[in-house]
């Protein structure tokens, strides 16, 4: 990592948050985990050795190697907006930055003892700056709230399922440890997204940097307001068929769908929490061991809970119909798969449209 120079300011003035806490900006279902795991007394160590990873070092060897290390001399534009983010987010250490030869749009932010931020040149090549600016405050959050803790037990899990593979009780025990722990994963992208709009302070930049995750380049082929109607359309589904094909079709993934994130980071940028941020009324670092793991828990279950409130999902739905007396669940069921049935034919065909459509 680089000496952040208390002294230095970003390229334009934006607002500075002296000594905020990640805590900030982490979405519940995450912030209550990295709670609990931040008063387990060397966890992080734990991880290490069970993960058995090569060191530090070592990466940071293979990318200076294979990869450009930013700096005043080499991609200093993009050297300055990591410095910037760390000056907003107030991080003493700055992560070190690299670009490395890669088609592929991506960005990635590795370490736990001493983070590094890898954007490769497809990234590079398709954002413009104040989108670059908000993808790379996105890895910067990621640093500071210490995500990585998330790809090492992954890698443990996962190792550890392929060994035990043919114990049938076991494995699935484990695959369930891993679907639950992408959960959480997804959870960590969408804090780390906040991260990213506190740091470039922009919010039509970073909701554009994601439209260009599904679109590409085309930005003048897409428009803001209609990507967030197609969110708003992902939500709805259907009918229950749909809401499973969904569920089916993130439980695997690691990151959430650009629709997805588009809307949650809009719905939170309008939100009386990012207000208050902006405002300087935020957790500070200070009270980071204060901070109650029962608290963090059922801010967790609430911010669920809000969720199947709020959707439009059939499914979730269904789940406030569960909560409210069960008296009307079974006919509803009944209506909408009769209802299904006899529109397309047969109960089939439609599931697999729908599942070939995002083969």
């Amino acid at each position: 990592m680089t000496d952040m120079t208390k002294g230095s300011a970003p390229s334009r003035r934006r607002q500075r948050f002296p000594e905020i806490s990640t805590r900030a900006w982490e979405h519940p279902a995450d912030r209550s985990g990295l709670v609990a795991m931040r008063k387990l007394s060397g966890f992080d160590d734990v991880l290490k050795k069970l993960a058995g990873l090569v060191s530090e070092r070592s990466v940071r060897l293979m990318f200076l190697a294979t990869a450009v290390k930013t700096s005043e001399r080499q991609f200093p534009e993009l050297y300055d907006m990591v410095r910037d983010a760390a000056y907003v987010l107030d991080l003493d250490k700055v992560p070190d930055l690299y670009v490395s030869q890669d088609p592929k749009v991506n960005a990635y932010c590795i370490g736990m003892d001493t983070p590094v931020i890898v954007v490769t040149t497809g990234l590079v090549e398709l954002m413009d700056e104040e989108e670059l600016r908000a993808v790379i405050g996105h890895e910067v959050g990621h640093a500071m709230s210490g995500h990585a803790v998330y790809q090492t037990m992954l890698l443990i899990l996962t190792n550890l399922a392929t060994r035990v593979a043919w114990i049938p009780l076991g494995n699935l025990a484990i695959m369930a440890l891993i679907t639950a722990l992408k959960e959480w994963f997804r959870k960590a992208e969408l804090s780390s997204d906040r991260a990213g709009l506190l740091a470039g302070q922009d919010l039509q930049a970073s909701m554009r940097s994601l439209m260009k995750l599904a679109g590409g380049a085309h930005m003048a082929e897409m428009n803001v307001d209609a990507f967030l109607e197609q969110a708003a359309e992902y939500d709805k589904a259907g009918d229950l068929r749909d809401s499973v094909l969904k569920l089916l079709q993130v439980l695997p993934q690691s990151h959430p769908f650009a629709v997805v994130r588009v809307a949650k980071l809009k719905k939170w940028a309008e939100s009386e929490e990012y207000r208050s941020i902006m405002a300087g009324a935020y957790p500070r670092r200070g009270d980071d061991p204060e901070a109650s793991v029962s608290a963090q828990w059922k801010a967790a279950a609430e911010s669920y809970s809000q969720s199947v409130k709020d959707s439009k999902d059939p499914l979730m739905g269904l789940l406030r119909d569960l909560g409210n007396g069960v008296g009307t669940v079974g006919g509803k069921l009944r209506d909408t798969f009769s209802g299904a049935g006899r529109s397309n034919g047969s109960g089939g065909g439609g599931d697999q449209g729908s599942s070939d459509s995002q083969g």
